[in-house]
């Protein structure tokens, strides 16, 4: 008994790693997404809704078809990701293998644009960025619905809005605030951070944070995967 909460602390830890990790990843797309795309966001559809309006108020059509791209590719993403993993079970000691699936496809997407981002220098063409625009959103919209349908096991990584609000009333509430939220928040404003520095320094890199930071979380959390594949193959005695 003792080993099995033992190997449950771990899991867990392991979990929460993997969520800081993504969370980092998505401030990682956000910087070029941002700062270098179309001065919209990748995973933040509430900003992109408010960029929208704006941008039809003030009749620039730029601005409209970049936020129209980014909420259409997080839509996609998102839909793509819910169609395929609808009924599932989620387990709360580990991430489904489809959840797995999906953050390696993800990591494929954003490694692809990475690598289209460094044969132009870091500086896209019109039509690329547009197509880089989609993708990116894209690739957050899988991410959001993978922790969607991951459950209590995982947490929203591409949005930290809720969880600011949340975390703040309960530890008001009970006076016991956890450190895994603020390490959320350190690691958004980290990998934002990484991406916003090589795009000053080294642009044609600066899209490679985002899938070294997803690969390390993929694989953060294949452990507690593992470990629950391993206690399933030992029969008892």
């Amino acid at each position: 008994m003792e080993q099995q909460v033992q190997s449950d602390v771990r899991a867990g830890r392991s979990l929460r790693i993997a969520v800081v990790l993504l969370v980092a990843a998505s401030g990682a797309v956000e910087s070029v997404s941002f700062l270098r795309l179309d001065r919209v966001f990748a995973g933040v559809m509430t900003s992109n809704l408010a960029l929208l309006g704006m941008a039809v108020g003030r009749g620039e059509a730029v601005d409209v078809t970049a936020a129209v791209l980014a909420l259409s590719g997080f839509g996609v993403g998102t839909a793509v990701v819910a169609w395929c993993t609808r009924g599932s079970a989620a387990p709360t000691s580990h991430w489904p293998r489809h959840v797995m699936f999906f953050l390696g496809a993800e990591a494929a997407l954003l490694a692809a644009g990475a690598l289209a981002w460094g044969l132009t220098g870091g500086t896209p063409g019109e039509t690329a960025r547009d197509v880089m625009q989609f993708g990116a959103a894209l690739a957050m919209g899988v991410q959001a619905a993978c922790m969607v349908a991951a459950g209590r096991a995982a947490a929203p990584t591409t949005y930290l809005t809720g969880t600011l609000a949340a975390y703040i009333v309960k530890g008001i509430g009970t006076g016991r605030p956890g450190v895994w939220v603020p390490l959320r928040f350190v690691g958004l404003i980290a990998g934002a951070a990484v991406s916003a520095a090589l795009l000053k320094e080294a642009r044609a890199w600066a899209a490679l944070p985002s899938v070294i930071l997803i690969l390390c979380a993929i694989a953060t959390a294949c452990l507690p995967l593992a470990a629950a594949r391993r206690r399933n193959t030992v029969a008892p005695s």
